[in-house]
C-alpha cells in the first residue's frame, strides 16, 4: 500500500521558517518534519511513498536526490574530483515525487496524483502532523468496516477550562482545557479506496476536506478510527518549537522506530 504525503502549502503562519523552504522541510532535531512522517510510516512496513509537491517543492527533491550527503559522512576530494561516501546505509523508500502546482489545493493535489496510485487502496497524510499511531490498526478497522474512506480522529481538548459550581455558586473545581470537552478532529493518516477519485473535482480549486469528504461522510461511506495516543500539528512557531522540545527530551512520543 503507497503512502500520499501532501506536502505542497506554503505554511504562512510558520513566519520565516518556511520563506525559503516548504513547510514540510522545516527540521524537527537536525531532519525535516516530513522524514519523521515517513519514518511512522516505514516502521510499519510502508515504504513506497508519493510526494505532492507544490510551494518550493524542488527543495524537497534535492533533499532526497541527495539523501546519501545529508545523512553520511563524506570526503570530497577537490583536486582530483571525487567523493567517498563513509555510510551506504539508507532507508528502504522509494519516493514518487510530483509537482502538484504551487497554489493548487488539497483534492487537486490528491487528484493529479491519482496514476500513482490507480487501483489500488492507499494512505494519505499530511506533511505537518506527528503521530504515535498503529497504522496496521488503522488499516484493520478500515478493512472492517468496508468503506470507501476511513479518517483518523483525535479528540482535543476544550478551548476554555471548565468550572465545576457548588450550590452556594463557590467553585468547586477548576480544569483547565480538559481533555473530553472538545470536539474530534480530523488528524491525517486515511485509509482511501482508488474510488474516492471519483469524488474529487476536476479543478485544481478542490478541497479534499469539503465537497469529497463531506459526500463521502452523507453517503456513509466514512469511518473514523479514534487516535487517542499522541498527535500534534506543526502550524505555528510554537508547536515546531514544542516539537522540537519533545525531541530532545528522553522519549518522543512520535518515535516508535
Amino acid at each position: 500500500m503507497k503512502v500520499v504525503i501532501l506536502c505542497g502549502g506554503r505554511g504562512t503562519r510558520m513566519g520565516s521558517d518556511t520563506t525559503t523552504i516548504p513547510k514540510p522541510m522545516v527540521d524537527i532535531g537536525g531532519k525535516p518534519i516530513l522524514w519523521h512522517i515517513m519514518k511512522i510510516f516505514s516502521h510499519y512496513g510502508f515504504n513506497e511513498f508519493v510526494l505532492c509537491l507544490g510551494y518550493r517543492g524542488y527543495l524537497i527533491k534535492e533533499y532526497f536526490s541527495h539523501y546519501f550527503l545529508h545523512m553520511s559522512d563524506v570526503t570530497i576530494d577537490m583536486k582530483n574530483n571525487k567523493t567517498q561516501i563513509h555510510s551506504t546505509a539508507s532507508e528502504p523508500w522509494k519516493i514518487t515525487l510530483v509537482d502538484t502546482g504551487v497554489k493548487t489545493f488539497t483534492g487537486g493535489r490528491i487528484r493529479r496524483i491519482r496514476k500513482y496510485v490507480e487501483g489500488e487502496p492507499f494512505l494519505l497524510t499530511y506533511g505537518d502532523g506527528l503521530a504515535d499511531i498503529n497504522v496496521k490498526k488503522l488499516i484493520k478497522l478500515h478493512k472492517d468496516n468496508k468503506r470507501l474512506a476511513t479518517v483518523t480522529g483525535y479528540q482535543t481538548a476544550g478551548r476554555f477550562g471548565v468550572l465545576e459550581i457548588g450550590n452556594k455558586n463557590n467553585v468547586t473545581s477548576f480544569l483547565e482545557k480538559p481533555i473530553g470537552e472538545g470536539s474530534w478532529i480530523n488528524a491525517g493518516f486515511f485509509v482511501l479506496e482508488p474510488e474516492i477519485f471519483d469524488y474529487i473535482d476536476e479543478s485544481d480549486d478542490c478541497v479534499w476536506e469539503n465537497k469529497p469528504l463531506g459526500k463521502i461522510a452523507r453517503e456513509q461511506q466514512l469511518s473514523v478510527y479514534k487516535h487517542t495516543g499522541f498527535w500534534k500539528c506543526m502550524d505555528t512557531i510554537r508547536e515546531k518549537d514544542e516539537m522540537e522540545a519533545l525531541w530532545q527530551g528522553s522519549n518522543p512520543p512520535w518515535k516508535i522506530w
